[in-house]
């Protein structure tokens, strides 16, 4: 059982990792964190990040090699779902009015000072 709570431990801190190798990333990029890990009943929001009048809802994916997918393949339609419904939430608790909304993705292959960030604005939509 010691095992098991070892690798979770350690898979939520390379999570928290890569959504602030993300985070640095869009900073640099003029974008202004909204808010970081959002948790709802839905589910979660990596980052909520606005610019400008867009706000964007962003997903964080890594992996540390490409043996058995790459990062953005994780992203199933339920996921997609799950983080729509989370944005939604958002919007309840924050509402953005007149700003427009994006779903992105920050994808990060590797680890340390060669890992590959590759961002993808508009990833997904809303399905509506």
């Amino acid at each position: 059982m010691g095992e098991w709570r070892q690798e979770r431990q350690e898979r939520r801190e390379r999570g928290r990792v890569a959504e602030e190798t993300a985070r640095r990333f869009l900073e640099a990029r003029g974008y202004v964190v909204l808010e970081q890990n959002f948790c709802c009943r839905a589910g979660e929001l990596d980052l909520v990040v606005q610019k400008g009048n867009l706000v964007c809802f962003v997903e964080v994916r890594m992996r540390s090699g490409s043996k058995w997918c790459f990062p953005l393949q994780t992203i199933t339609p339920r996921k997609q779902r799950r983080i729509v419904l989370a944005a939604m939430l958002f919007l309840k608790r924050h509402p953005c009015r007149g700003k427009a909304l994006r779903f992105d993705v920050v994808s990060i292959l590797g680890e340390g000072r060669f890992a590959q960030i590759e961002y993808l604005p508009g990833a997904f939509d809303a399905g509506f």
